[in-house]
């Protein structure tokens, strides 16, 4: 089966054979891969900027972003059967019986740093034919969202977020109605995105769902496909070439949330200053090699000092942001079902995933399909 992969020590990417995959555990399932997405991840990856091998091999399989069907199962392989469409999760516990976070099924909080991640850190990905995983790690796609399905990893990233921002409001008041139903807990806030990539059009489409007036930010002018996306799903776009951050801030109002989405510490800093009283700062990016920048650093720890602030960091998703993933998809094709199907870009043969790796995204998301 083919498969693409990355070898480190000869710097190469390269499409390569490998033998099929075979069920040697009870609870393992055989699964044939349909759709994987393309990320700045295995972007960074293929220049070789990290990206581990399995323990004794030379190279790594990339692809975690994964829509597959279930072909085969063995007995104790429970909640799934042949014919099932499921996305597989991304990270693994420790082997550390003193890391509660992974002994609890909350990996994407270890706090060792052994764990592995699928197509990342010393485990395979998912950019081949074939793949054999556990039950445990599958989380089952309706078939109604074949289409889109590839989606739910990177849009686990915005659950993960607001799963952690939604349960601050419950304890940072006054921030929340305790009566308002958990589907529009953003009723009456405002939020803003960074950046207008795959991860900050799902962000958007996850708070404006979720009730909050949204407004995205980046450098893009209007219009152009992707800030006509973003007007079609109820946001406002403002673009940093025509707005500065203050006069975005004085247009908004008090700003309650900022969902940071770009990866460029300069640009989120300048951002940072103008976050609200009682305001969540998500802070989703990972910045490459960039150049030293200046802030003020004073005015940004009086600010998150005298106006009760919150910086949070979030990385990676644990399997209960992939079960909500998947059920806040669905929501996206009842709320928008001409808008959803077009954030894929495009799906494209194996022998071309290389070259699309490093070539700017098609549409909101490059798809290889198998």
């Amino acid at each position: 089966m083919r498969a693409l992969a990355v070898f480190p020590g000869s710097r190469e990417v390269k499409v390569i054979d490998k033998d099929p995959p075979r069920l040697t555990e009870p609870d393992h399932v055989l699964l044939r891969i349909l759709d994987v997405g393309i990320c700045g991840t295995d972007r960074e990856i293929c220049s070789f900027e990290y990206g581990t091998p399995p323990p004794g091999e030379d190279h790594l399989v990339l692809g975690h972003e994964a829509l597959a069907e279930v072909i085969d199962v063995g007995p104790a392989a429970e909640g799934v059967r042949p014919g099932d469409l499921v996305v597989p999760t991304v990270r693994r516990p420790c082997p550390h019986p003193d890391c509660l976070p992974c002994r609890s099924g909350h990996q994407d909080y270890c706090v060792t740093g052994d764990f592995t991640e699928r197509g990342i850190k010393e485990a395979h990905g998912y950019l081949t034919e074939y793949v054999v995983e556990r039950a445990p790690n599958l989380v089952p796609v309706p078939a109604a969202l074949r289409d889109t399905g590839v989606l739910t990893e990177p849009l686990t990233i915005a659950e993960k977020a607001l799963a952690q921002v939604f349960w601050l409001m419950h304890h940072r008041p006054p921030w929340i109605d305790p009566d308002t139903p958990p589907y529009r807990r953003g009723d009456g806030l405002s939020a803003l995105v960074l950046g207008v990539g795959p991860v900050g059009i799902l962000g958007t489409m996850t708070l404006t769902v979720s009730g909050f007036r949204t407004f995205v930010y980046s450098r893009e002018l209007a219009p152009s496909p992707r800030t006509d996306l973003v007007s079609a799903t109820g946001a406002t776009y403002v673009s940093s070439q025509a707005t500065s951050a203050p006069e975005l801030a004085a247009q908004i109002g008090n700003i309650d949330l900022i969902y940071e989405a770009v990866g460029h510490s300069h640009f989120a800093f300048e951002v940072l200053g103008v976050l609200g009283h009682n305001g969540i700062f998500i802070l989703t990016g990972i910045p490459g090699v960039q150049a030293f920048i200046e802030a003020d650093a004073a005015s940004l720890m009086r600010d998150m000092v005298l106006k009760n602030q919150v910086v949070l960091g979030t990385v990676n998703a644990g399997p209960a942001a992939f079960v909500a993933a998947v059920q806040q998809l669905a929501e996206f094709h009842r709320q928008w079902p001409e808008i959803t199907p077009t954030l894929i870009g495009g799906r494209y043969p194996v022998d071309e995933a290389a070259e699309l790796v490093f070539a700017r995204p098609i549409g909101i998301k490059t798809v290889i399909s198998f």
